[in-house]
């Protein structure tokens, strides 16, 4: 019996007039509903949305974080098996013999702006340098944090945070999309990548709810990209021009204050609208472009005048270290530890605690070291013989939950990141990847960025962690914020007339990356609304720049001025995203496994509205 023919026959009823011409009804529709409630929601009652986002993503957190860790290990491996076999990675993302539409360069650049470029800014010094302080081997105590014995075990996950886990994630979706779209000649929207899986089915409810969940997982991934990189941008700014207005706590600790935040986001959505208008083949093509020119000039900054010989050497070491680790930090997941069995683990003398305060020590955060978390513990329990032998064992018994908080906080954080940017960044690399074959694919977005990520990471957070470690910064990159990290360390390694160049390249630099992720996010809404339609409206691309200003501006003032609406939006928004992104995997799997039967019975994947394969 022969195998049929794969199931196509894909329709997104789009309105053939009025307002919504072009556009589907029940995706804008709801997708603008959701947005528009959590909007009215953050500004009518910010405290509220503040401490309700905050509760949810705490319960989801204790229940899901296994599964986000795991489920990523898995995507790496499975963008590694569909670039290894054979048959799979030799599959054009076309018609045989295609030529790709953009240059290596320009493809390279633009999804590199486009998938990373704001967090290279932002977490360039500040990943390093977090992760040299806090992670899993120092929480163990088999490493002291801010020590030479500390950087390698920072760098294998601050590797791991940015490596081919990451871009994997990217992967998934955007292969899955590129392989129905353009060697299937299905639209290039969400649903098309579960067709194998429940074919007919999702020319109807079911498929505009997998559109609209990748409209609200890309709108909350680029806002707290947005958030972050308007963050560094004031900080920037105010480097330059000393405008005291941009920033709060002066005397303490500065940090950018809510006017300059929102001053940033208007000013930078109001630039990616104009972009995202003039559309992908213009505005974000040069931006790309300009973004890879202007990083490398930053990048030679550093090999000129910062640590480049210390980088290179822990370059090398960190990445043999991170394939070693692989698979560990593929699927070593931790969970929270229940409080009856935290309670009972206790020494005898320490259960003997009011309940207050076994529920502080039990809530103890994953940023601390031994010696803090003694200082810390009750009055009463320190004055007890034998302390310092039960404070041992308490900090034991605390490891698992430590380890939980810190990787919940971290990994789990920016995997969800990672996931809620995927449907925006994986239909943008689909879009500008027809004509590649789905092992060049992979190679080109999974492989090739990693490898540029550590080098990026390991040259500029390399220099601020010698810096530190030379005594040279005594202690002024650790105790800059996050965004800031990058400038003190500029600070440090250069002055005059170099420094204030430099300084005003990286606004310039973060400015087009936010751009680029902006006016790319945008577009990627629309495609998705249009039922894959790749040229769109420009008065709709107009409105979803507004909303997403409104989504952004309004978390930011529920959450003080600070991220962590933002992040406990986006966290609990990319949860559903990543059950359909592992459908895809499943679905991809099956699709290349029936082509290659096709092959051989020499059939071609000819459209049919009757089956589901």
């Amino acid at each position: 019996m022969k195998t049929p023919p794969p199931f196509t026959d894909i329709e997104v009823k789009t309105s053939p007039e009025g307002f919504y011409k072009g556009y589907s009804l029940p995706i804008a529709m709801l997708s603008k509903v959701s947005m528009t409630l959590l909007v009215l929601w953050a500004l009518v009652w910010p405290d509220n949305a503040g401490s309700m986002l905050s509760s949810l993503n705490g319960t989801l957190l204790n229940t899901f974080n296994s599964f986000y860790i795991v489920v990523v290990g898995l995507f790496a491996f499975f963008c590694f098996a569909v670039a290894v076999v054979p048959s799979w990675g030799s599959r054009r993302l076309g018609k045989e013999g295609e030529k790709p539409e953009f240059s290596n360069f320009s493809w390279f650049s633009m999804m590199f702006g486009a998938g990373l470029g704001v967090g290279l800014m932002v977490y360039s010094t500040a990943e390093p340098m977090g992760l040299w302080g806090s992670n899993p081997v120092v929480l163990a105590g088999d490493a002291v944090a801010n020590t030479a014995g500390a950087v390698e075990s920072g760098m294998r996950y601050t590797f791991l945070h940015y490596g081919f886990h990451a871009w994997a994630i990217y992967v998934v979706t955007g292969l899955s999309l590129a392989y129905y779209a353009y060697t299937r000649n299905m639209p290039l929207t969400i649903r098309s990548a579960l067709t194998p899986l429940l074919g007919r089915h999702l020319n109807g409810p079911v498929g505009h709810l997998v559109d609209v969940l990748g409209v609200v997982a890309t709108i909350l991934g680029v806002s707290v990209t947005i958030g972050f990189g308007i963050s560094q941008l004031v900080d920037g700014v105010y480097a330059i021009t000393g405008m005291e207005w941009l920033m709060k706590d002066l005397d303490t600790k500065p940090a950018p204050s809510t006017v300059g935040l929102l001053a940033a986001l208007i000013t930078i959505m109001g630039m990616s609208i104009i972009s995202a208008v003039s559309g992908v083949g213009r505005g974000v093509k040069y931006l790309s472009n300009l973004n890879l020119v202007l990083s490398l000039i930053l990048l030679l900054t550093f090999v000129f005048f910062g640590s480049f010989g210390f980088a290179m050497t822990t370059y090398g070491t960190a990445l043999v270290d991170y394939i070693l680790n692989f698979i560990s930090l593929s699927f070593g997941a931790y969970g929270p530890t229940p409080y009856d069995s935290f309670v009972a683990s206790l020494p005898e003398v320490a259960r003997s605690l009011p309940p207050a305060d076994l529920q502080a020590i039990h809530a103890t955060g994953p940023w601390g070291n031994f010696e803090s978390f003694k200082a810390g513990l009750p009055a009463a329990l320190q004055a007890t013989d034998n302390f310092d032998a039960t404070a041992a064992a308490m900090w034991e018994v605390t490891e698992e939950g430590r380890q939980f908080g810190w990787q919940s906080a971290w990994t789990t954080f920016y995997w969800a990141w990672w996931i809620a940017f995927s449907p925006f960044v994986g239909l943008f690399l689909a879009r500008i990847s027809k004509g590649r074959t789905i092992r060049e694919f992979v190679l080109g977005a999974v492989i090739a960025p990693a490898l540029v990520c550590f080098a990026w990471m390991t040259i500029l957070g390399g220099t601020a962690i010698d810096l530190e470690l030379s005594g040279v910064a005594e202690g002024s990159i650790i105790g800059a914020s996050a965004t800031a990290k990058l400038f003190a360390t500029l600070a440090l390694m250069i002055d005059g007339g170099l420094l204030s160049a430099i300084t005003i390249m990286c606004v310039v630099l973060i400015m087009t990356f936010l751009v680029t992720s902006a006016d790319s996010g945008i577009l990627v809404m629309n495609t998705i609304m249009s039922g894959g339609a790749q040229e769109t409206g420009h008065l709709h691309r107009i409105i979803w720049g507004v909303l997403l200003t409104l989504v952004i501006a309004t978390l930011l003032i529920a959450g003080g001025g600070g991220m962590d609406a933002l992040k406990n939006a986006m966290i609990i928004g990319a949860l559903p995203f990543t059950m359909i992104m592992f459908l895809m995997c499943l679905a991809m799997i099956k699709a290349l496994i029936r082509d290659d039967i096709r092959d051989k019975e020499g059939l071609g994947a000819e459209p049919s509205a009757t089956t589901t394969n």
